[in-house]
């Protein structure tokens, strides 16, 4: 009865064992694509950010607004133009953004 007892325990073990390391291995892979992701969406990001500086979350903080409507981006703009136009005071930092 105790050789019987024993076996079940060692073989509820190698069965919890396997289980656990099959699930640590789908869990490294998880992470490893995730992490392949991130560095995609990073490299991407940094790519469009090289070539216009900024990001579209600054931009879209500078001309405040949080929809890309076309015509929306454009009146902004240009006021934003106007108003910090050195001509009247403003500042060429500003307006260079």
């Amino acid at each position: 009865m105790a050789k019987y007892l024993a076996q079940i325990i060692v073989m509820g073990a190698q069965v919890v064992g396997r289980a656990f390391a099959r699930a640590l291995q789908q869990e490294f892979a998880a992470s490893q694509a995730a992490a392949q992701a991130r560095s995609r969406s990073a490299q991407q990001s940094a790519a469009a950010s090289s070539i216009t500086g900024m990001s579209l979350q600054e931009a879209q903080q500078i001309l405040n607004i949080s929809t890309l409507n076309p015509e929306e981006i454009q009146k902004k703009y240009e006021h934003l133009f106007k108003v910090n136009d050195k001509s009247v005071g403003g500042s060429f930092y500003l307006q260079s953004k």
